[in-house]
């Protein structure tokens, strides 16, 4: 009985090691073998940030085995990155690493002593870089930003009321304004991003959900007017506009 036991004790051993190796010779295979190496990111929900973006944040790299890529790590990673709000990163056989986000949507853009930053509609900076970039966001001027630095916070007072004005317009409005420019203080002027820019006077920062109604209405009508514009001054209660000459 005792031979049969250790007979017994020594299969059960033998066909554990046996399990254990096809097991790690599986694994290696899957994660080595080249048909499973990283060659495409699916990127879903940016508009404003590229693969490249995505790629250095998480330090992400092209031909890496992909079962090698540990994805709550780059999910970590990205998160931490206040351009994003919400972020899952997950494998698609047999090479595709899909990456969801949920941006913070940049309203404007200010210049500040080394370049240039985007804001969020809580006046937070949520990306800096040297070179003005192609975004269809307005620029903020007039406006005095130094020192400041991505995750910090804008306290003009004069720029946070243009944020929380801006957020009232609807996207395809907001990406149709070239600048908003600080003329003194509590008075503002947009202008239009069209092949002839058109004024837009704010005015004083007040009755907002009214001006930003009407911004919408006049940037709407604007493309179908056969009658150039020179400007519109939404300061008065009646709106007036300035035919160009």
């Amino acid at each position: 009985m005792a031979v049969i036991r250790r007979r017994r004790r020594f299969s059960r051993l033998f066909r554990g090691i046996v399990f254990l190796f096809v097991s790690a010779a599986v694994l290696g295979f899957f994660v080595y073998v080249p048909f499973f190496t990283l060659s495409e990111i699916k990127l879903i929900g940016a508009k404003y940030l590229t693969q490249e973006d995505i790629m250095k944040v998480g330090e992400i790299y092209m031909g890496e085995p992909l079962f090698k890529l540990e994805t709550d790590v780059v999910q970590s990673r990205l998160s931490k990155d206040l351009r994003i709000e919400e972020v899952s990163v997950r494998r698609r056989l047999p090479h595709t690493l899909e990456v969801k986000i949920k941006e913070r949507i940049p309203l404007a853009t200010v210049s500040c002593d080394y370049g240039y930053l985007d804001l969020d509609r809580n006046a937070v900076i949520i990306d800096s870089y040297k070179s003005l970039k192609t975004m269809k966001i307005p620029m903020i001027t007039g406006a005095a930003v130094r020192d400041l630095y991505i995750g910090d916070e804008v306290d003009d007072e004069i720029v946070k009321k243009i944020l929380d004005f801006l957020q009232r317009l609807n996207e395809e409005t907001l990406n149709r304004l070239s600048e908003v420019a600080i003329v003194e203080a509590d008075y503002i002027v947009m202008y239009s991003a069209t092949e002839r820019p058109v004024q837009i006077r704010i005015g004083k920062m007040e009755r907002l959900d009214e001006k930003a109604r009407l911004t919408e209405d006049f940037m709407r009508d604007l493309e179908t007017n056969p009658h150039p514009v020179e400007y519109v001054d939404f300061n008065y209660t009646t709106p007036f506009i300035k035919l160009a000459q």
